[in-house]
């Protein structure tokens, strides 16, 4: 106990040393922990991109692709799958809502979803989060759509803003649904996920504006079919790109999902979103590992400048050691005084650095959210955080040991003598 007094005594003679090593410490503890909240947020967001789907369907190819293209948007379909299909497991006892989708068409480089107003009540995302509108409201018009945040803040757009989606992806399309143009009724909040670069149309409309399409091209003006004239048609859709199923009960998800992947009508896969989530996370979260390593390194910088703070401070220190020697002090004692100040320094960094981190993640919360899509959760620190700042203290005493080490080889006639 007097060792420590002793040394929180020292580092206080030494103040503003002692307080530009702390800080030091405590940014690099600051970085680190607010990279590992970030991660865990980021991995966490990035497997509730889509929350409470027991199964996503679509023909059959690989999980990825599947996954990619219908909850991220990236790719294509192999095949689709036909009306028919999606009716008889819609329909089946066990099902208890499903989501279709159609893909194909784009918008100034934006995805075109076609989909029910099942999708806004069933789809979540960040676990229950339910889509919320910034503005206007879902479509009920065969011509109305809804756009995302990212959609609506890069292109401009707002309810009421007419829009003329073209066929197919391409940033710049020369076939466009000109005579069938679209009204913007709804905007959507940021939701952090593929939600928020999509434009989002009833499944009639897609049929509507592809009614008279053949082979990609539209029909010659003598053969087309107006916007008034689609309404009157059957546009009961022939077929799909994909479609979400949510089940009454989670213990059938894995027969329902066996039932589906042997279906004989035709070749259809069905994929556990969370599964596909991890798999697809194992491949692209090799960048936020970097960037923990990275952060980490910073760390190390932080503990070796006050390594080298302490060294530089020991010759100044020499006379007080020998004081210290020839007062009583046995050289034992002059080595724990040396590792307690190392281990108060860091002790000091490191609840300053916690203390930021979190004064950091209140305040920038509400704007990760809102110009991100970011849900940060500081929640409070987990085992894993315990582990790394205990894993940085002990770190800092066994750096402390080297200047100890010194000091404590130094004898008292050493200590008294005066160097010219």
């Amino acid at each position: 106990m007097k060792t420590l007094l002793l040394a929180l005594r020292s580092l206080r003679n030494r103040r503003t040393t002692a307080l530009l090593t702390i800080s030091a410490i405590a940014i690099s503890v600051a970085l680190l922990l607010g990279v590992e909240k970030m991660r865990t947020a980021a991995r966490e967001g990035f497997a509730n991109t889509v929350s409470g789907v027991d199964l996503i369907v679509g023909a059959r190819s690989g999980q990825l692709n599947l996954l990619l293209y219908s909850v991220f948007r990236v790719g294509d379909a192999t095949a689709n799958v036909s009306w028919q299909s999606y009716q008889k497991i819609a329909r089946h006892p066990d099902v208890e809502w499903t989501i279709p989708i159609s893909l194909g068409d784009s918008y100034r480089g934006f995805r075109v979803m076609g989909t029910t107003d099942q999708y806004f009540e069933h789809y979540r995302f960040a676990g229950e989060r339910k889509m919320v509108f910034a503005a206007g409201r879902p479509f009920t018009d065969l011509y109305d759509a809804v756009i995302g945040a990212d959609v609506a803040q890069q292109l401009g757009c707002k309810a009421s803003s007419k829009i003329i989606i073209a066929h197919g992806l391409g940033n710049v399309s020369f076939a466009q649904h000109e005579d069938k143009p679209f009204t913007v009724v709804g905007v959507l909040e940021r939701t952090g996920t593929p939600i928020d670069r999509t434009v989002h149309v009833g499944l009639e409309a897609i049929t509507a504006i592809h009614i008279d399409w053949q082979s990609g091209m539209q029909a010659l003006p003598g053969g087309r079919v107006s916007a008034e004239e689609a309404r009157a048609r059957d546009l009961t859709p022939e077929s799909i790109t994909a479609f979400m199923v949510g089940m009454r009960s989670k213990v059938m998800t894995f027969t329902m999902q066996r039932a589906i992947n042997e279906y004989r009508q035709e070749p259809l896969l069905a994929i556990i979103p969370g599964v596909a989530l991890t798999q697809l996370w194992n491949l692209v979260g090799i960048a936020d590992t970097a960037l923990m390593i990275v952060a980490a390194f910073v760390v190390l910088a932080g503990l070796l400048g006050m390594l080298t703070a302490i060294l530089t401070s020991l010759n100044e220190r020499r006379r007080e050691m020998a004081i210290l020697r020839s007062v009583g002090a046995r050289p034992r004692h002059v080595f724990t005084l040396l590792v307690a100040e190392t281990g108060m320094l860091a002790s000091a960094g490191v609840a300053a650095g916690v203390a930021i981190c979190y004064s950091l993640i209140f305040a920038g919360k509400p704007l990760l959210e809102r110009r991100f899509g970011i849900f940060l959760d500081p929640g409070g620190l987990t085992g894993y955080d315990f582990a790394i700042l205990g894993t940085i203290i002990v770190s800092a005493l066994l750096i402390g040991v080297l200047p100890a080490w010194r000091a404590y080889r130094n004898t008292l006639s050493d200590g008294l003598t005066i160097r010219v």
